[in-house]
């Protein structure tokens, strides 16, 4: 039986290796249905093969390998699924999404070499779109897995013009039958992710892992305010209809409410900003600016969306100047299942790990699993806290404790399936 450091040292092998399948020579870029997208499923696919897995891909290009059930039970028909994505951001590390991928191949690998009786079948999902950055979709083969694929964004096009449509075929895949890639709800058992944590929290803590309570909902915004141009040498400050002072104590307001949030791990960011017209002796009559915002549930997100926008309208009205808030993009707060983050505190403690849960900041697959199954989630430590870049890092031996844990937490879901004959 391998050591968790021989797991990790494996899994970074593996990371190395597939880091190397990219749209650039320069860094790591491996967009949704490129060909660098395509020869890494590929190589997911013979390293599923090398487990002793059947494999194929499914009309949306999500690799997928199955484990057949090894014991007899009620919930010998249905499937506990493990998954994560393997597209990147542009200019990415090589631990993001893949590292979930990975330690669901070499979870599976250990699952045969113990011989650990399964009541249920596993299925392995190798993802992509999860980012998001080729066309303007998010969790596409994700979707279509669990059966809420909008079938619209087959039609979505990229910078280059192609649609998502026209690259799947491309790619080898069939934007006809996207409808048969969903799983039959009776099916699924629950859906598995190891992900890097892509914050510093475990890291400031000295963990090397931690279990997911839910998967923050978030609601982004754009945020007009409009004021008065005038000279800036002329128009005395008491007169004065300045939308980006507007604007400024907005963005005070903005970060005042989060910190009050900070029990629901509420964050709030304003990532970009534009003022008209833009001269240096002019001031501003324009400004416009969003406001992304998350919460570990959606009640204090709402809630405090409602004090911003009467604090907005407070503001506009001392100052003389109007403020519209377009809200373009809203996605719940996704819960992972009491009892899977059970079985992963389970497994932690049988590691000799502490018990820390904490909700995600940022976006997963599991947005889309949760309308399939429920979801569970164990994060990994990675150094500084830094994701979406090539310093992103996990070490061997958190990655070793993380397949470990995950292999841990599927025999205790086995455990439960074959004594109760379901996981429900």
């Amino acid at each position: 039986m391998r050591t968790p450091g021989d797991i990790g040292a494996r899994a970074e092998a593996m990371l190395a290796e597939l880091a190397a399948f990219s749209d650039s020579d320069a860094n790591l870029t491996r967009l949704y249905l490129s060909p660098a997208h395509r020869a890494a499923a590929d190589r997911v696919a013979e390293w599923m093969r090398e487990a002793g897995l059947d494999v194929g891909f499914d009309a949306l290009g999500t690799v997928r390998g199955r484990l057949k059930p090894t014991a007899a039970g009620r919930a010998g028909n249905r499937r506990l699924l493990i998954g994560s994505h393997i597209d990147t951001v542009v200019d990415a590390g090589r631990y993001d999404g893949m590292l979930g991928v990975v330690a669901g191949i070499l979870a599976a690998e250990e699952l045969r070499s113990r011989s650990i009786d399964l009541p249920f079948g596993i299925d392995l999902l190798a993802f992509g779109d999860e980012e998001g950055v080729r066309f303007p979709t998010t969790l596409v083969s994700s979707s279509a897995v669990a059966g809420c694929l909008v079938p619209s964004d087959l039609d979505a096009r990229d910078a280059d013009g192609v649609s998502l449509r026209d690259a799947l075929q491309a790619f080898g895949g069939d934007p006809q039958a996207a409808a048969s890639t969903a799983y039959a709800r009776d099916e699924a058992l629950a859906y598995l992710e190891v992900h890097i944590e892509q914050g510093p929290v475990l890291e400031a803590e000295g963990l090397p892992l931690g279990i997911v309570t839910s998967i923050a909902g978030q609601s982004r915004f754009s945020i007009t305010v409009t004021g008065e141009a005038g000279h800036a040498g002329t128009v005395p400050m008491t007169l004065r209809r300045d939308a980006l002072a507007a604007s400024a104590e907005m963005m005070l307001a903005i970060e005042d409410v989060a910190r009050a949030g900070g029990a629901h791990q509420m964050v709030a960011t304003v990532g970009r900003l534009a003022a008209k017209p833009g001269a240096v002796n002019v001031i501003p009559a324009d400004v416009t600016f969003t406001l992304d915002i998350r919460a570990d549930a959606d009640a204090p997100r709402l809630a405090a969306i409602a004090e911003l926008d009467a604090r907005f309208r407070a503001i506009a009205g001392r100052r003389g100047v109007s403020v519209a808030m377009e809200k373009f993009y809203e996605s719940p707060t996704t819960p992972c299942a009491p009892r899977l983050q059970e079985a992963f505190a389970g497994a932690a403690r049988d590691l000799g790990l502490a018990d820390r849960r904490l909700a995600s900041g940022a976006g997963h697959d599991g947005h889309a699993m949760h309308h399939l199954t429920d979801v569970g989630m164990l994060f990994v430590r990675c150094r500084g806290g830094i994701s979406h870049n090539p310093a992103e890092h996990a070490t061997i031996d958190d990655m070793g404790l993380a397949v470990e844990a995950l292999i841990k937490a599927v025999e205790r879901l086995a455990a439960d399936a074959a004594s109760s004959g379901d996981l429900t």
